[in-house]
């Protein structure tokens, strides 16, 4: 009987991995062709505009960078949440190095 349980806990946690590293893979995919688009925008966007100057440099050249990146703020957000630089587990490897240090330094 435990057996089967450890084994649906297990089947359980391997979903929900997969699931996360679908995810995962699903937000760089999506990083990848913001920026392989975004620069095939902007590189025709020049040589359509020979005046670099006057025209490059306007909202119309840079609206579709900006909004498309606040879709993949969002995105990214979903995908990793807010805590994703300075979390918990940032916070408990930090507080183990520090506590490492001192134990070294005493």
């Amino acid at each position: 009987m435990n057996e089967s349980i450890f084994d649906q806990n297990r089947k359980d946690s391997y979903f929900r991995a997969k699931k996360r590293v679908d995810r995962i893979k699903g937000f760089y995919k999506h990083l990848a062709i913001y920026i392989i688009i975004n620069i095939f925008l902007l590189v025709l966007k020049y040589f359509k505009d020979y005046d670099f100057n006057d025209n490059f440099w306007r909202w119309e050249t840079f609206n579709v960078v900006f909004f498309w990146g606040i879709g993949l703020a969002i995105h990214f957000i979903n995908v990793f949440g807010f805590n994703f630089i300075l979390g918990k587990k940032w916070e408990e490897q930090k507080i183990k190095e520090l506590m490492d240090n001192d134990k070294y330094n005493n």
